[in-house]
């Protein structure tokens, strides 16, 4: 018996108790409805069998799976690991940020050294330096991981916006020294012809030349360096 066979007794026995109400002394609704109470009785005390059953089965199915569970290292967030890469499946040092899930079943947050990269990993992907692992020394090139797709793409896109940026600072170099010639060449000029121009050998534009021909001669010269 099942929760469906309860219900439809459970039904029959609602059904068969309303005909009692308008006919109360048919003995055979009585006797049918006792019946029914029997068998819901019954259904009730099997279901309830059953969930113990399966209750009693899954608790003993955990308590196996404790007793087997038997951590190979304890690990603490900060420690230093060798752990497996899901891009090439290598091990690489790396270092715990965070743990988290259950005590059987624990997630390590780690940060893959030399690089930014986070990853979660199982307690299977991750493993004890060597005796021999020197921290402080460089790894050797074959050590280092790959970059992924995106690191690569992200690592290029920044070589060229520092390369554009070198670009444009050398052309605003070389604009600002040509300007600096054109003006330095603009200014000798303008002296050979007699214009004094401001900032150049302490003098000023508007001072009055030392010749006969006085404000006239600056006024040609003015007009010289108009049209330059």
């Amino acid at each position: 018996m099942d929760k469906t066979d309860l219900e439809t007794y459970q039904v029959q026995l609602s059904q068969v108790e309303l005909a009692l109400s308008d006919d109360p002394g048919n003995s055979e609704l009585s006797s049918l409805r006792d019946e029914l109470k029997e068998l819901i009785q019954l259904a009730q005390t099997a279901i309830a069998q059953a969930e113990a059953a399966s209750s009693s089965k899954a608790e003993q199915t955990n308590n196996r799976k404790h007793s087997n569970f038997t951590p190979t290292h304890a690990w603490s967030a900060g420690d230093e690991c060798l752990a497996k890469y899901s891009g090439d499946g290598g091990w690489y040092p790396a270092r715990i940020t965070s743990i988290g899930g259950a005590t059987d079943n624990a997630v390590y947050s780690i940060v893959f050294k030399g690089y930014n990269t986070t990853e979660l990993v199982k307690a299977s992907e991750i493993k004890p330096l060597p005796p021999n692992y020197n921290s402080t020394s460089t790894a050797p090139a074959a050590g280092k991981r790959k970059l992924t797709k995106a690191e690569e793409e992200e690592r290029e896109k920044k070589k060229k916006k520092n390369e554009k940026k070198l670009e444009m600072k050398a052309a605003k170099a070389k604009e600002q020294t040509q300007k600096q010639a054109t003006w330095q060449k603009f200014a000798k000029k303008s002296e050979k012809k007699g214009v004094h121009i401001a900032g150049v050998s302490g003098t000023s534009i508007f001072k009055t030349p030392d010749n006969p021909l006085g404000r006239g001669a600056i006024c040609s010269d003015m007009l010289f360096f108009c049209t330059f």
